[in-house]
């Protein structure tokens, strides 16, 4: 049987991980009549009801190149619009495209910030409610610990981009506007836990500078 959506927070939940995304995690945040959805989720018929169910998608914004999904099926059911990132806008040659530079306003809550490194494209999509949510698709995941990190791999377009992404995002929030962090994998880390708490101090406290003569993972 398919497993259910989960309540994150009270208007976000999240999908269970796709084969079709190597295991990504997808969100929805219901926010009034705009509902948005980060990342594709498995385009099954459980998944597609529980998106009728809570009114559809107004935006679907994708976080990265690994976070494509059926893209075009989710717009033809919904009407969608789709954001991503302009460098990698090319994945999607057939489809209608939003794209955006540096960043993008969803909504008043809603913000799509560009974070290279993970891949030329990567970005996050920050929620302003709960103290602040950030949805960070592949460029901070969880570790071991179930700690918010850049996770280098054989596959990371540019490391040093990734890490001056992480001080990009401390200078733009605080521990007020920053609280949790709803990763785009790795969720099997956090051992029963919706998303990462207390984030902005967890991200402070990295070792920066370690961090940039880490070894790539396969």
């Amino acid at each position: 049987m398919p497993k259910q959506p989960r309540a994150v927070l009270d208007t976000i939940f999240a999908f269970p991980p796709n084969r079709d995304t190597l295991g990504a995690t997808a969100y929805l945040i219901v926010e009034n009549e705009t509902n948005i959805l980060v990342d594709c989720p498995a385009w099954d018929e459980e998944n597609q009801k529980f998106l009728r169910d809570r009114g559809g998608v107004s935006w679907l914004v994708i976080t990265h190149r690994g976070g494509i999904g059926k893209v075009e099926e989710i717009q033809r059911a919904f009407g969608c619009k789709v954001l991503i990132q302009e460098q990698e806008a090319y994945l999607l040659p057939k489809l209608e495209v939003n794209t955006f530079g540096s960043e993008f306003s969803l909504t008043p809550h809603s913000q799509v910030i560009w974070t290279p490194g993970h891949s030329p494209g990567s970005s996050c999509l920050y929620y302003s409610a709960f103290g602040g949510v950030l949805f960070s698709g592949r460029h901070l995941l969880p570790n071991l610990e179930g700690l918010p990190v850049p996770l280098r791999t054989s596959k990371t377009f540019h490391w040093l981009r990734q890490i001056r992404s992480i001080e990009l995002l401390l200078a733009r929030f605080s521990p007020e506007t920053l609280n949790f962090i709803c990763p785009g994998a790795n969720t099997g880390f956090l051992r029963g836990k919706r998303a990462i708490d207390r984030v902005y101090q967890h991200l402070v406290s990295l070792d920066l500078d370690a961090l940039l003569l880490a070894k790539a993972v396969l």
